[in-house]
């Protein structure tokens, strides 16, 4: 969907710095939603440890921000993020840094997970490596018709590791075998296909649609999405029947709440509810 009106556009821009501010994390609250914009696109957002840190550091001031419902994490330039910074990672070739490299950006991936509110990937560009494993780690992506997906560690010798963790979790075993062993470019529209990214939007249409569908999450009760989004990816690592288990704890804890018992009543008698939050 296209802009409104002119006010509209500058409300929903989630590129609205220039490349010309020095930070390489933007952070912009509209409302409720917060939106994290990678900000390094002369070097494709790739993942330096500068990022990673920057990253977490967001992720966690978010973790209690009660304020905020919805997170959308965007990027500015081309691509979205090329994965970990390969000029850092050749500086040093040195066991334990590699290995606090990858245990930073697996928590920053985990940190995305265990965030109470959702997390939405604006793809606009290419993401490749470790950055199509952030695109997958996130709870929704949505993808421009331009944008692009791989896993590409097969063509330098190296076989895309933590990156296929994330990934194969959101598309399954066998298409993310196709990425890692061919190492190549997929469309948006394969992307879709294989399940890693919910919509495909023409480019100039992504902001709009990404901001669009936040606004909707985050008018509902965030205790509720909180405990849903915990709930939901704690019953998909357990057997069938303590899922079923477990889940059923969840809704009568759900159940007790404010929120359910307020929403309940305002379907009822049909008009808006009043969250608490609580």
């Amino acid at each position: 969907m296209r802009p409104k009106s002119q006010k509209q556009t500058r409300v929903y821009s989630l590129m609205a710095h220039g490349n010309d501010q020095p930070e390489i994390l933007l952070r912009e609250d509209f409302g409720r939603i917060a939106v994290l914009t990678l900000n390094r696109p002369e070097a494709r957002n790739a993942l330096s440890d500068e990022l990673l840190g920057e990253l977490q550091s967001s992720l966690d001031a978010l973790r209690s921000d009660e304020n905020i419902h919805v997170v959308v994490l965007a990027a500015n330039g081309p691509a979205f993020c090329s994965g970990h910074d390969m000029r850092q990672i050749l500086a040093k070739r040195d066991r334990d840094y590699y290995e606090s490299v990858f245990e930073r950006c697996s928590g920053v991936m985990m940190a995305i997970k265990q965030l109470p509110q959702p997390v939405i990937a604006a793809v606009q560009g290419s993401a490749a490596g470790a950055g199509a494993q952030l695109a997958a780690t996130c709870d929704l992506a949505f993808a421009s018709d331009a944008a692009r997906f791989a896993l590409p560690g097969v063509n330098i010798g190296l076989w895309c590791s933590t990156p296929s963790v994330g990934v194969s979790r959101s598309i399954g075993q066998k298409a993310a075998m196709e990425m890692l062993l061919s190492g190549e470019l997929i469309d948006a529209e394969q992307a879709f296909r294989f399940g890693l990214v919910n919509r495909v939007v023409p480019h100039d249409e992504l902001q709009d649609t990404v901001m669009e569908f936040a606004m909707g999450v985050a008018s509902r009760s965030r205790m509720a999405v909180a405990l849903g989004k915990e709930a939901f990816y704690k019953q998909s690592e357990m057997g069938l029947q303590d899922a079923y288990r477990y889940a059923s704890d969840v809704m009568t804890h759900n159940l007790l709440k404010d929120d359910a018992w307020e929403g309940m009543h305002a379907f009822l008698e049909k008009r808006p509810a009043e969250w608490k939050n609580s």
